[in-house]
């Protein structure tokens, strides 16, 4: 009945459409490949919940009453620091979809105009910029227009960082050892403690699992082995030195391809497998974000460097709200307004904004490029 009545009003939406200037129908065939905007939370709110606040609370409850017995709890993979060898595979393609990914994008917005709001961040993606007055921050102009600059591909691929670590099940991160530990990709992070090996930036690989005996973790194995110096590696605490930062460019796979529609769907093919990939093992390997701020950190526990400046981090001292972080943190999703079939050089104006889709920036930059293609836009 439902499905019945939904059919008749689209049927009937659509003629109605069809007897409007093509003007205005170009601008209701944006419908069918535009994103839902998602709700936007004010400063105050906290992020949702991935598990319920009962579930939590009860897993709580049970943790307690198993620490009172003094008994071993039967940890499983990758609790008790041994890898989970079927994720292997996965985050070696993830760390590969990654890097043909930002090589595909880098090349894209050399031939595309981005333009970023130095005042609120809104990203706008094509030439010219649009006229829609959504400035509405401190310090915005009384018009509530953007003031817009150049952009980037950090304004269409956001970089998320999480500290690395030597080892995943030891202790968290202080705030005296900010300054001391490697912040990389927070995807990247993941991978690595999935599986990936990446010269560069040591993790400890354990052959015998880990104990929980009353609620406290028993190693046996040696913290160092002997191919490691503790002199020029890592620090007698286990966190990893400083070393060069993880260049995307060499990294990144090198795009020789000339059809510049192929790169845009290549691109779009690489971000879907990147996802996908992720959450597959965020599933099994727990990932942390602030439930007041953007930080992530990639390890069954948060680090407690207290640099949270949002809702009332003074109450916290200014430590992090954490909680479990889910794929729109490891990659947040920018929108930008987008029309089918625009007027070039016209830009968007502010009194149509309520007739206008959006998308995400990342579809939006292939999308000028490969309109004809449609193959990328409904996965």
């Amino acid at each position: 009945m439902l499905s019945s009545l939904v059919h008749s009003i689209s049927h009937h939406l659509l003629q109605r459409t069809t007897q409007f200037p093509i003007r205005f129908r170009v601008l209701y065939s944006t419908l069918s490949i535009c994103d839902d905007l998602p709700k936007k939370l004010k400063k105050f709110e906290r992020k949702p919940l991935v598990t319920s606040i009962n579930e939590l609370k009860r897993r709580g409850r049970e943790k307690r009453k198993e620490r009172q017995k003094v008994g071993e709890i039967v940890l499983q993979s990758p609790e008790n620091g041994l890898l989970v060898q079927k994720l292997v595979p996965i985050a070696k393609e993830v760390f590969a979809a990654r890097s043909e990914l930002v090589s595909c994008v880098s090349r894209l917005v050399k031939l595309i105009a981005i333009y970023s709001c130095s005042i609120c961040g809104e990203v706008h993606v094509g030439d010219p910029p649009h006229q829609i007055r959504t400035c509405n921050v401190r310090g915005s102009l009384s018009s509530k227009e953007h003031s817009w600059v150049k952009g980037g591909i950090e304004h269409i691929l956001p970089l998320v960082e999480s500290f690395h670590l030597y080892d995943r099940i030891g202790r968290a991160v202080s705030h005296n050892e900010m300054l001391q530990v490697d912040r990389i990709p927070a995807i990247v992070e993941l991978c690595i403690q999935a599986g990936l090996d990446i010269p560069e930036y040591l993790t400890r690989r354990r052959t015998f699992p880990v104990y929980c005996v009353a609620g406290r973790i028993i190693d046996f194995e040696k913290r160092f082995p002997k191919e490691i110096s503790l002199d020029k590696d890592i620090d007698e605490y286990g966190f990893p030195y400083k070393k060069k930062r993880l260049d995307e460019d060499t990294n990144s796979t090198e795009m020789h391809c000339d059809d510049i529609q192929a790169v845009a769907v290549r691109g779009m093919k690489a971000w879907k497998k990147m996802c996908s990939g992720a959450s597959k093992l965020m599933e099994k390997y727990v990932v942390q974000t602030c439930g007041y701020c953007p930080e992530v950190q990639v390890g069954p526990k948060g680090h407690r460097v207290r640099n949270c400046q949002a809702y009332k981090h003074q109450m916290r001292d200014g430590q992090h709200a954490w909680q479990e972080a889910t794929i729109n943190d490891f990659v947040p999703p920018v929108y930008v307004y987008h029309i089918q079939d625009q007027q070039p050089n016209k830009p968007l104006v502010n009194e149509l904004k309520r007739y206008y889709g959006t998308v995400w920036a990342l579809k939006e930059s292939n999308l000028k490029l490969s309109h004809d293609d449609m193959e990328f836009i409904c996965f």
